[in-house]
């Protein structure tokens, strides 16, 4: 099987030297640096927006830190560790031959293993999984458990296929990725199209090649080494964060009305949570449209959505067939709805400037990002320009990839915690992501979530590369 590895090379370098970043003007040197990171990664936008929005707010920090400055961290940190791109060749059902390509982008293990999900979907390619595997690496860091950042995935499509052709695709895919990942070198996780039905056909493929039981999946069934909380842990700790930055200035998410959009793992759990703690939640959305329930959407419809979705995986619209005074929106998004919390949950880039419009009107307070790189970049700076609260994903959506990490610890130490003790530690991490954030990104009172969650996150990446030294 053919397969390349995409190592990192150093930028050139002129006569005299580059210029260091912080030495000038910030906004100069932030162009000049994306401009170099956009001639050495052309082609990548998905890329280019997560590095700016670092960059933004790092290049000021800088100027106080001449070490991180001349060891040149940012620029490093922008560069993966390697790139592992190979096809994956699979039979469907009538035995013909089918090829799609995948990815594993091992980005930065400075503090742990590489850690990150693998996406099956159909825009899945090397631009996004790069920008989500550089994103994963801060918020990893922002956890505090001993973790590097990756990501990966294929342009599979599971809707698609049956069954078996699933089951066929995830042990072809294994053939080659059980080479490059491991317990102690990476752990891979479920994301958008791999859910535990993939988790389990990729760690039976894994077992079986490896000849071993290790914790090299997280988001296993809790009959073979799962994590309980491990499928709510996004969405709960989604929830968790938002009642964190509401209490700061007096509020809670209790009486609030809330828009989802998405109507997978996480935005159910997030609209569970929601629910649990008082609040309103009024949509979901799939890539069809979304349905409006004035009445809320409570515990009782909730399981009506679980069983459409992870059951019979059927369509949202279904949703306002079942229940009278709920709408649907054909070829909508939901952000129209009026409410004080918005929460995106489905993908990224599904927030624009144009909807931050929308939401204003609405009277929105605080939007979270379920998702990772929900909002685009002209998006979050038209709410901060607003003065709304913004929760970025790699602070509001760590939750779960903190329970991820949780799984391996039990499963290193061969013991199984029951649900109560996982939420315990989940809701002591969201809060522990929160304080930091607010700790590097006060300003005047005001806490700018944003920028201290970047500021965190690479600190912390940036003093272990710096003590591993230059290699």
């Amino acid at each position: 099987m053919r397969v390349g590895i995409l190592d990192s090379a150093p930028a050139a370098r002129s006569a005299s030297g580059p210029a260091l970043l912080g030495d000038g003007d910030h906004t100069r040197d932030v162009d000049r640096f994306m401009r170099e990171v956009i001639a050495r990664n052309p082609g990548e936008p998905e890329f280019h927006q997560v590095v700016r929005e670092m960059a933004e707010s790092v290049v000021p920090y800088l100027a106080g830190r001449p070490d991180l400055r001349r060891a040149r961290l940012l620029e490093r940190l922008t560069e993966p560790d390697r790139i592992v791109t190979f096809p994956v060749v699979w039979t469907d059902d009538r035995g013909d031959v089918r090829i799609n390509r995948a990815w594993r982008v091992q980005f930065n293990n400075a503090l742990g293993p590489y850690k990150g999900g693998l996406r099956f979907h159909p825009t899945v390619s090397q631009s996004v999984l790069k920008g989500l595997a550089f994103e994963q690496v801060f918020k990893n860091a922002l956890t505090g458990l001993p973790m590097g950042g990756a990501k990966g995935g294929s342009d599979f499509d599971p809707k698609a296929h049956s069954e078996r052709e699933v089951m066929r695709f995830c042990q072809a895919l294994m053939v080659e990725l059980h080479r490059h990942i491991g317990e102690h070198t990476d752990v891979p996780a479920g994301d958008i199209g791999v859910g535990s039905r993939e988790i389990g056909y990729l760690y039976g493929a894994y077992k079986r090649l490896e000849n071993r039981v290790t914790g090299v999946l997280t988001g296993k069934g809790v009959a073979f080494g799962g994590s309980l909380i491990r499928a709510e842990a996004t969405g709960y700790g989604c929830v968790y964060f938002c009642e964190h930055v509401l209490n700061r200035r007096g509020d809670s998410v209790a009486g609030k009305r809330v828009v989802v959009s998405g109507s997978g793992n996480v935005a159910i759990h997030a609209a569970e949570k929601a629910v649990e703690m008082g609040a309103t939640v009024l949509t979901l959305s799939d890539s069809d449209g979304f349905v409006h329930d004035p009445a809320g959407i409570d515990a009782e419809k909730l399981a009506f959505v679980k069983e459409l979705k992870n059951g019979r995986r059927g369509r949202i619209r279904e949703y306002a067939e079942r229940f009278p005074g709920a709408t649907y929106h054909h070829g909508q998004r939901p952000w129209r709805v009026p409410a004080e919390v918005v929460l995106p949950c489905a993908t990224e880039n599904e927030l624009g400037a144009d909807d931050v419009a929308t939401l204003l009107s609405g009277g929105v307070q605080l939007v979270a990002e379920g998702a990772n790189m929900a909002l685009t970049l002209d998006a979050v700076a038209a709410l901060r320009e607003a003065k709304v609260l913004y929760a970025p994903g790699k602070a509001a959506n760590a939750g779960g990839v903190a329970v991820s990490g949780l799984e391996q610890t039990q499963n290193a130490m061969r013991l199984a915690w029951s649900a109560e003790e996982v939420d315990q530690r989940l809701r002591a991490i969201m809060r522990q992501i929160h304080d930091e954030c607010v700790t590097y990104g006060e300003r005047n009172g005001a806490v700018d979530y944003l920028h201290g969650a970047n500021l965190a996150g690479f600190i912390r990446v940036a003093e272990a590369v710096l003590a591993h030294g230059v290699w």
